[in-house]
């Protein structure tokens, strides 16, 4: 009895293990680098750009009014603003019935600024047999200014972005006089402070548990899907049984399927996962797995697409319908 509840605790009290995501180039890594580059632009200049005189952007709450480049919103047009957020809510569910979880893997704001901190460590400590080597090494000089200068780089990165945060709503010029002079307010200085360190927090530190624990888009997902939904997902029948083979003894893979087990696909999952294993809710359907199988396709010389984004009705041999009722309600 005590050895089952020993095992229990472990099970829920255990730290979980660090993930080192492998890079990867493909199709789709250089689009959620390219969707990180234009987001996060539009989101750091977006505060200093001019707009007739003023700041292009500015919710300025004291004045009531919001400022969105040549339109002003006041007080009485929020119904608007909340019309707006009504539509963008819907449209994210009409969009995930119809492409599953797109909107996590390459435009939701937890992706696109863990995506940029792995590049900032990758910068640093290198790719993932560094990483998983270095952490495991004692502290020396090496390992010390490897782990600081990383450090130093994401608190840098994590104060500009609460700045630029606070600059959508104090002007950005005047918050930037504030802070170099020591006049800035408790407030400004609070959310700052706090932006900053909730960036640092998610996407330095929290990174895929935000999506595995704290998202609850994750739970909900599966209440848009059905076989007709878009997903990232491994053909078993194709692939299995999967084992090692190689390119010069293609004898090795007489009554295999196409998986060579090189587990990259896992390797290179920012949260983990398997996807050999099944539709996960832990899956951001970000396709770094897809480009990785890929590779190995390409160096077997077999089609691609053991790992694809493709619809349950697919798999099966069945056509997918994209005109469907919940398409319509949505």
């Amino acid at each position: 009895m005590e050895t089952a509840v020993k095992q229990v605790n472990e099970g829920l009290y255990r730290t979980e293990a660090k993930i080192y995501p492998r890079d990867v180039k493909g199709r789709y890594a250089s689009l959620r680098r390219l969707s990180m580059l234009v987001l996060l632009g539009i989101f750091y200049i977006g505060p200093f750009l001019r707009w007739d005189g003023r700041q292009a952007v500015l919710f300025d709450l004291p004045a009531r009014k919001f400022h969105i480049f040549s339109m002003t919103l006041w007080p009485q047009d929020f119904l608007l603003l909340a019309l707006l957020l009504i539509i963008a809510g819907v449209s994210l569910f009409f969009f995930t019935a119809l492409a599953g979880r797109i909107w996590c893997g390459f435009a939701c704001p937890q992706t696109v600024w863990t995506e940029a901190f792995v590049w900032i460590e990758r910068a640093f400590e290198g790719d993932r047999m560094k990483r998983m080597k270095l952490d495991r090494a004692p502290w020396n000089f090496n390992k010390i200014w490897r782990k600081t200068g990383k450090q130093v780089a994401w608190i840098a990165l994590a104060l500009f972005t609460g700045f630029c945060f606070v600059g959508y709503f104090t002007p950005v010029g005047e918050l930037y006089t504030q802070i170099t002079t020591g006049t800035i307010g408790g407030w400004a200085t609070f959310w700052v402070l706090f932006y900053g360190f909730a960036t640092d927090g998610n996407a330095g530190f929290m990174r895929e548990q935000v999506c595995k624990y704290m998202c609850p888009y994750a739970r909900f997902q599966s209440a848009m899907f059905d076989k007709d939904t878009l997903i990232v997902t491994y053909d078993q029948a194709r692939g299995e049984p999967r084992g090692g083979r190689s390119r010069k003894n293609p004898g090795a893979a007489k009554g295999l399927g196409d998986c060579t087990d090189s587990t990259l696909c896992v390797q290179v999952c920012p949260t983990g996962i398997d996807i050999r294993n099944g539709l996960q809710n832990e899956c951001i359907a970000c396709a770094a797995c897809v480009d990785a199988c890929n590779v190995v396709m390409d160096k077997m010389g077999y089609e691609r697409g053991l790992i694809r984004y493709t619809t349950e009705h697919a798999l099966e041999g069945r056509t997918t319908k994209v005109l469907r009722p919940r398409m319509f309600m949505y």
